[in-house]
């Protein structure tokens, strides 16, 4: 992390790491969004032209992870969990408290998951590091992706498409459609006439 890559109007006494490259005309609003970042890649967030990110985000990106927001993206105050990449198109809209992690962390198996929580005290960070194999996670330019939404790993969310309010996405979203529920259902299509 730099010391002179500050935010002068940050409530955070933070500062923005180094490999974090943000558009002139782009907006973060706190570094705090960066207390969980430890990606090591030559850019390991990249936030486009116009694009903004307000309080409440959190970019938890691991050693190996990648976070590319497009132009004129806004995020609302998603928390990020990101060990592979992930990729929001521009002229989209992330609502507040979505969960998007293209990784689990944990082990599936119990009895490996218990010998991995024991362990977590005795570590520096006191979290779950990378375990399980992360799925690259794609949302598409102009979706929607409504309050409370959780995006699970491997999953690519279509052009134009909403996802409606705490639904949970388990599977791909086809491009303008909308989706909703637990598991994210289809529940119409939209009319794309006159969209470029």
């Amino acid at each position: 992390m730099s010391t002179g890559r500050t935010l002068p109007w940050d409530w955070y006494p933070g500062t923005i790491p180094d490999n974090v490259k943000i558009d002139d005309t782009a907006y973060v609003e706190t570094s705090f969004s960066f207390t969980q970042y430890r990606s090591e890649e030559p850019i390991g967030v990249q936030i486009g032209k116009g694009s903004s990110t307000y309080s409440g985000t959190m970019f938890n990106v691991g050693p190996h992870g990648r976070v590319l927001l497009g132009d004129y993206v806004l995020v609302g105050g998603a928390r990020i969990l990101c060990d592979a990449e992930l990729r929001i198109e521009d002229y989209t809209f992330i609502s507040w408290n979505v969960i998007v992690m293209d990784t689990y962390r944990a082990p599936f198996d119990p009895h490996k998951r218990r010998q991995r929580v024991e362990r977590i005290p005795f570590q520096p960070r006191r979290q779950l590091e990378e375990e399980t194999t992360a799925q690259p996670i794609r949302i598409g330019r102009a979706a929607w992706i409504g309050f409370d939404v959780c995006i699970l790993p491997g999953v690519s969310i279509g052009d134009g498409a909403i996802v409606g309010a705490r639904s949970v996405v388990v599977e791909n979203v086809e491009p303008y459609s909308i989706v909703g529920g637990n598991p994210a259902r289809l529940m119409r299509r939209l009319d794309v006439k006159g969209i470029d």
